[in-house]
C-alpha cells in the first residue's frame, strides 16, 4: 500500500464524497490507493494508529470546516511519529489563506481547488524516480474537465448503500456571488455528461440505493438536466426513494412544476436558501433574489405538492438587525415550510464577506466554524440568545416531534396573531433559564419543558395541551407516556402511536408527514 486517502467525517452516516472522486481518478495508482474514513468523535491517537497500520508512503487528507481542528491534531502526531510520510492536504478549508493555518505548515503539500485529477498527478511525481517537485508547497489545481473525469459511484460499498448518505452531483459551480458562500468564488456552472450520470444512478438503484443527496448548488438552473433527472426517477417508481435537491428560490417554471407534483409524499426534499428577505441586505452581500417570486414558489410547493421543504435563514448578516431578521423569520413561518434552518453567519476562508468587517463592525470567532460574535446591529449577548433560539427551534420545530404542539407556542398564547419569532424567543429564553443549556436535552425533557411553559407561563389548560403533547410524543411509533403527562391524562392508552415507516425516508421527514 503506497497511498492512503483519509478524512474525518462529522458522523458515520456521512460519506467522503470528494475523496471517492480522487480515488476513482487515480488511474494506474488506483490499486495502490486505499480510503479510510473516521469521525471527529474518534480519539486522535486511535486515528493515527489506524493510518500507520496501513504503512502508507503518502497520506491525502480531506480538510473541511467541521474537521480542521481534529485533523490538525492527527497530522501533527503523524508527522512527529513518521516524518517520512508525505502528507498532502486538500478541500475547501485549505484552499484559501493557507499561510495562516497551522495544519498547512505541518503538511508537505496543499492542493487548492478541485483536486480530482491533480492529486493523482502529484502522487505519480512523488513516487517516481525523479522525486517530488521542488519549491511548490501550495499547488493550485487546474479546473478539471468533467468530461474527462471518472465518476466515483462504483466506490460506494454495500455498507454505504445500506447505512449512509449517498451523495451524487450532476453539476459543479454556482452562477451567483453571495459573499458569505465559497460558491461565490466558483467558475460558472459545469455539467457532467448527462447520459453517463443517469447510467450511474441506474447502477446505484440496481445495487439497492434508496436515498440520494444531490450536492449541486443550483439543481433547477439547467432546466434540461433537472427535468431529465426528475423524469428518470418518475419512470422507476419513486415511492420507495428519498431524493434531496438544492433549489434556487425564485426559479420554478411550469416545466418543473408539472413533474414535481407527480412525486408521492415523502419522496422529495428541497433545500431552499432564502437567507434574508431584507432586499437592502441582499444587495449589500451581492445576493440576487426576487423575494416575491421566491415566496410564491414556496407557497405553491407547500400547497400543491408533497415536497418536504428545508429552508434557510442566516443570523448576523451585515446590515441585518434583530428586527429585520424577525420580520423575515415571520414571513417564512407564514409559508409553512416543514423546516427553517436558522444558521449563524460564518466567515468561511476566502469569502468576500470580510469587506464589510470595518463598516458593520463584524467580529468573528477565530476558531472553526468561525461564527459571527457580534455586529454593529447585534451585540454579543443578543447573538448568544439567537444561537439558543436556533438550537431549540431545531429541536422543537424542525425535528417533527412537536408538529401539533408548535402552534400553541407560536400562536395561541399569550398574544394570538402575534409574531412567531417573538413567541418562540420568549419560549427559548424561558427554557434556557430552566435548564442552563440547549444541548443534551432528551425528548422526554423537552416534552416536560414545553408542558410546563404552556401550562404555567401561558396558562393553557392542562386537559387541552396534554393529549396534544402525547400525540406528538408518540409520533414515530413510541408507545410509552412521559412522566409529566401520566397523571394528567385519564386514559393515555387511547392515544395511539403513529408507526414508523420502513421506506427510505429519514425519520425526521417521516414525522412531518
Amino acid at each position: 500500500m503506497s497511498i492512503l486517502l483519509a478524512t474525518l467525517n462529522a458522523r458515520y452516516h456521512h460519506c467522503a464524497f470528494g475523496l471517492r472522486y480522487l480515488w476513482a481518478n487515480m488511474g494506474d495508482l488506483r490499486s495502490a490507493t486505499r480510503l479510510c474514513e473516521f469521525t471527529i468523535q474518534q480519539p486522535t491517537l486511535e486515528i493515527v494508529a489506524d493510518i500507520l497500520s496501513h504503512e502508507p508512503r503518502i497520506v491525502g487528507f480531506g480538510v473541511y470546516i467541521w474537521n480542521v481542528a481534529e485533523t490538525t491534531r492527527v497530522v501533527a502526531d503523524l508527522k512527529r511519529l513518521r516524518p517520512d510520510i508525505v502528507v498532502v492536504l486538500g478541500g475547501p478549508e485549505v484552499s484559501y489563506e493557507t499561510d495562516e493555518q497551522e495544519i498547512c505548515g505541518l503538511a508537505d503539500y496543499i492542493i487548492t481547488g478541485e483536486a480530482d485529477l491533480a492529486f493523482a498527478e502529484l502522487c505519480r511525481e512523488l513516487l517516481s524516480s525523479d522525486g517530488p517537485r521542488n519549491g511548490q508547497h501550495v499547488i493550485a489545481a487546474p479546473v478539471p474537465d468533467l468530461n474527462a473525469m471518472r465518476m466515483p459511484y462504483d466506490l460506494y460499498t454495500e455498507d454505504d448503500l445500506a447505512h449512509r448518505v449517498i451523495y451524487v452531483e450532476a453539476s459543479r459551480g454556482c452562477p451567483f456571488t453571495c459573499e458569505f458562500c465559497l460558491s461565490a468564488l466558483d467558475i460558472p456552472v459545469r455539467q457532467f455528461p448527462l447520459d453517463q450520470f443517469l447510467d450511474a444512478l441506474e447502477s446505484l438503484l440496481e445495487r439497492g440505493a434508496r436515498q440520494f443527496k444531490f450536492v449541486d448548488r443550483t439543481f433547477n438552473l439547467n432546466l434540461k438536466t433537472s427535468r431529465a433527472i426528475l423524469e428518470f426517477f418518475l419512470a422507476r417508481d419513486p415511492a420507495g426513494l428519498f431524493l434531496h435537491f438544492e433549489l434556487i428560490p425564485d426559479r420554478l417554471p411550469e416545466a418543473l412544476r408539472e413533474l414535481i407534483v407527480r412525486f408521492p409524499a415523502g419522496t422529495l426534499q428541497f433545500e431552499i436558501g432564502i437567507q434574508t428577505f431584507n432586499e437592502t441586505v441582499g444587495d449589500l452581500i451581492s445576493r440576487k433574489q426576487h423575494n416575491a417570486v421566491a415566496e410564491e414558489n414556496l407557497r405553491w410547493l407547500r400547497e400543491q405538492t408533497a415536497v418536504h421543504l428545508h429552508t434557510d435563514l442566516i443570523v448576523g448578516l451585515p446590515g441585518e438587525s434583530v428586527e429585520s431578521f424577525a420580520a423575515g423569520f415571520d414571513r417564512l413561518v407564514a409559508l409553512q415550510p416543514q423546516e427553517i434552518q436558522v444558521g449563524i453567519l460564518k466567515r468561511l476562508r476566502g469569502t468576500p464577506i470580510i469587506r464589510h468587517d470595518a463598516t458593520w463592525q463584524m467580529v468573528y470567532s477565530p476558531h472553526p466554524p468561525y461564527e459571527i460574535l457580534q455586529t454593529m446591529l447585534v451585540d454579543f449577548s443578543t447573538l448568544q440568545e439567537l444561537r439558543r433560539f436556533a438550537k431549540l427551534w431545531d429541536l422543537i420545530a424542525n425535528s417533527g416531534n412537536f408538529i401539533e404542539t408548535l402552534p400553541w407556542i407560536l400562536e395561541r398564547q399569550p398574544e394570538p396573531g402575534g409574531s412567531p419569532f417573538a413567541a418562540f424567543r420568549r419560549f427559548s429564553g424561558w427554557a434556557f433559564e430552566q435548564t442552563g443549556r440547549t444541548h443534551s436535552l432528551a425528548l422526554t425533557r423537552l416534552v416536560e419543558l414545553v408542558f410546563d411553559y404552556l401550562t404555567q407561563r401561558n396558562r393553557v389548560a392542562v386537559e387541552a395541551i396534554a393529549p396534544v403533547l402525547l400525540r406528538d410524543y408518540r409520533r414515530g411509533g413510541r408507545s410509552d407516556t412521559p412522566v409529566c403527562l401520566r397523571a394528567k391524562l385519564a386514559k393515555p392508552e387511547q392515544i395511539s402511536s403513529v408507526p414508523s415507516e420502513t421506506s427510505a425516508k429519514p425519520a425526521r421527514q417521516s414525522r412531518h408527514l
